[in-house]
């Protein structure tokens, strides 16, 4: 009984020790690798580049006065349509005071002295028409009394200026009245009746009644990066996507690139600018932010891989074709444009290659990660 236990046990140490030789065998043994294969496939690949911006339109203008007073009247409010020579804001002229005085002064004294000079073509006049004065004697009195009407009435235009802001025959184009240089739409009346406007002079922009601007003609005012303005140029499409319409694409053609760049956020920036094609259903506002689309280069119904599948040698693209089960050749092939994701293929492959994708390998009978089933919850 004490012999059997003993070979029993034994038996059982010798199965033991073959499993874990066994096990550790299979444990070194390499697994084979297996990667995904597909096809190249016919696409379009179309090659963007992205420029921030806004929409904004291609003529605003600011309304100055071209006095200094107080804003008596508005006649318009943001959102209304004007046109060239409509009534805009009326101004108050406040006069100043010591410019009043003098001007008081002057019409006071024109009107002295056309009194004296009255009295004196008065007085010689019966004396002309007996014959007791010669006419170029009186000829000089008649001169100082036109004169002297003129002086007066220079005098009280001066006066009416400082009062009201132009002489009473121009009433109809008093510099008080403030008028639309441009026909279109009012953006924005930045003052309220009773501010206080300066006019424009060399030290002073003046201050803004209104902006208009034609909102019939929009452009694209947006900023691409230095690295990819040289391959910008005028006359490119751009798909612009305003922030504000998600569902609403603006085609526009690219008319301007800056010739110098800004430096932004540490970036070297140059401006763009591309006329907008409107909608007739859709009002684009002033300043609405936009992004556009550049097509940069485009290939339709072109051979194509994913720019993942390539691998390099040097500067030489290659990919690896099956030739049997798990099993790859390397095959050099010519590239042309790509959008990030595929690229096209010039030469070197064809339609019926089942091309290798390097980042897809996985143990036999174990699913890639991109292929597994994704967690409840």
């Amino acid at each position: 009984m004490k012999k059997i236990l003993v070979i029993a046990i034994g038996l059982v140490l010798v199965l033991l020790f073959l499993g874990t030789l066994a096990f550790l065998y299979k444990r070194s043994k390499v697994q084979p690798v297996v990667y995904e294969t597909d096809k190249p496939f016919v696409t379009d690949i179309v090659k963007k580049t992205v420029a921030t911006g806004s929409v904004v339109p291609r003529k605003e203008i600011e309304i100055k006065p071209r006095v200094s007073g107080i804003v008596g009247q508005l006649f318009v409010q943001p959102g209304d349509k004007v046109k060239l020579g409509d009534r805009v804001a009326r101004i108050r002229v406040v006069p100043n005071m010591l410019s009043l005085t003098n001007a008081q002064s002057q019409v006071a004294q024109a009107r002295i002295d056309l009194d004296k000079a009255k009295q004196d073509f008065d007085r010689n006049q019966p004396l002309h028409a007996q014959g007791l004065i010669s006419d170029e004697a009186f000829t000089g009195f008649q001169t100082a009394l036109e004169h002297a009407r003129a002086q007066l009435r220079a005098a009280e235009d001066s006066l009416a200026v400082i009062r009201e802001g132009a002489p009473k025959e121009a009433a109809q184009t008093a510099n008080t009245m403030i008028r639309a240089t441009i026909s279109g739409m009012v953006l924005d009346v930045p003052v309220e009746v009773g501010n206080s406007v300066i006019e424009a002079n060399n030290f002073n922009d003046g201050t803004t009644i209104a902006s208009v601007a034609d909102m019939d003609e929009m452009v694209f005012d947006g900023k691409v990066d230095e690295s990819e303005v040289g391959k910008l140029r005028e006359g490119m499409d751009l798909e612009l996507t305003v922030a504000a319409l998600e569902d609403q694409r603006f085609h526009a053609r690219l008319e301007y690139i800056a010739p110098k760049g800004v430096e932004d956020s540490g970036a070297i920036q140059f401006e763009i600018r591309a006329a907008t094609d409107l909608k007739p259903d859709v009002f684009l506002r002033a300043n609405y932010s936009a992004n556009a689309d550049i097509v940069l280069g485009r290939r339709d119904h072109v051979l194509a891989v994913k720019e993942s599948w390539l691998q390099f040698d040097g500067d030489t693209p290659y990919v690896e074709v099956q030739q049997g089960p798990n099993q790859y050749a390397r095959r050099d092939i010519k590239t042309g444009l790509s959008d990030g994701i595929n690229i096209e293929v010039v030469s070197g492959l064809t339609a019926d290659d089942l091309v290798k994708d390097p980042n897809s390998g996985h143990p036999p009978g174990v699913k890639p990660e991109s292929e597994a089933t994704p967690a409840a919850g």
